[in-house]
């Protein structure tokens, strides 16, 4: 019996010619670049801003520190580090750093302390909320030239109001402008008034993000207001406190308003018993001398003060809530 066997297909000898590649129009072209390059236009104003009012400013602070700088005769010779050398050998410089380290932690310190309970308060149940949280920032609307005034009359040693309600109490009058120690006093709480409303609504912006679940799980584990205070909230402000904390250094090292205006004469009592560190500087650069050089000095030594201070305050502050942050799941029992 014949069997059929059906032809296979011959092979393609020749092979078929690759497509040629389309070329890409200028649109789809403009379309990618939009898709590469849109981003980083969107967050370049900032770049430019911070490069043109803070990084130039900056640049040519260090160049004019170098250099024999007057605000009468511009530019002078290069000196090198010779005013930076000029300005550590000043005593008015050390006390202007110790005064200005002595107002940060009357002021700073208890301020954050302050804000986050009252940021508590404002969190809770209350009736005219919006009353109250527009209350508590209006100390940082007023002017600080009007507080500053406000407050040096307070304050004054004579016939000063705080003087006169300690008298009542038998308490001697205080030397609020002669004492160092009480002079620093009058001037942190005027920044305690200003700044403690502004570090309030930002804690409580912080504690309205924290999830309600964690408090009604902290109810049912029977915990009360204070507990779920210290377990719950500030352990889930801990990157809010972080920051506060940072921009308080920075502002605390570089107060200048309310020491300058607490009295009319303007530069830190009789003794300097008040001068900050950027009275100093101001001394330095429109005072008698007129020395931009060793100003432009003074201002490079306090950036790099705060620097280090800033990166000591959140290490710390980083190793503290990391501590009391509250460990994720339960013991097996």
């Amino acid at each position: 019996m014949a069997t059929t066997t059906t032809p296979t297909p011959a092979r393609r000898t020749s092979r078929s010619p690759e497509r040629a590649p389309q070329r890409v129009g200028f649109s789809q072209q403009l379309g990618r670049w939009d898709v590469k390059l849109s981003p980083y236009l969107y967050i370049s104003p900032f770049f430019i801003l911070f490069a043109v009012v803070g990084l130039f400013p900056l640049a040519y602070t260090a160049v004019v520190s170098v250099h024999d700088w007057h605000l009468i005769g511009g530019q002078g010779d290069f000196v090198g580090l010779k005013n930076y050398q000029d300005v550590l050998a000043q005593p008015n410089f050390w006390r202007g750093l110790r005064n200005t380290f002595s107002i940060f932690l009357l002021s700073s310190v208890p301020q954050v302390f302050i804000a986050i309970v009252l940021a508590a308060f404002l969190d809770a149940n209350l009736r005219a909320r919006t009353f109250w949280r527009m209350g508590v920032l209006l100390p940082y609307v007023v002017a600080p030239v009007a507080v500053s005034l406000i407050f040096s009359k307070l304050f004054a040693d004579q016939s000063g109001v705080v003087n006169t309600v300690l008298g009542t109490f038998g308490v001697e009058p205080v030397k609020w402008h002669g004492d160092v120690l009480a002079s620093h006093f009058a001037i942190s709480t005027m920044v305690n008034f200003r700044w403690t409303g502004y570090n309030t609504l930002i804690f409580l912006a912080a504690m309205q993000a924290v999830p309600r679940d964690i408090y009604e799980a902290a109810i049912l584990d029977g915990a009360g207001r204070l507990r779920q205070f210290f377990s719950v909230t500030v352990p889930m402000l801990r990157p809010t406190i972080i920051f506060v904390v940072l921009t308080s250094t920075i502002g605390g090292l570089q107060i200048f308003d309310e020491p300058r205006l607490y009295d009319q004469i303007g530069q830190g009592g009789n003794d300097r018993q008040w001068m900050t560190a950027t009275m100093y500087l101001y001394e330095l650069g429109w005072g008698a001398q007129k020395s931009f050089g060793r100003a432009a000095a003074v201002a490079w030594i306090l950036f790099l003060i705060i620097i280090v201070v800033g990166i000591i305050n959140f290490s710390i502050t980083r190793r503290i809530s990391s501590e009391s942050a509250p460990k994720s799941g339960r013991k097996k029992r």
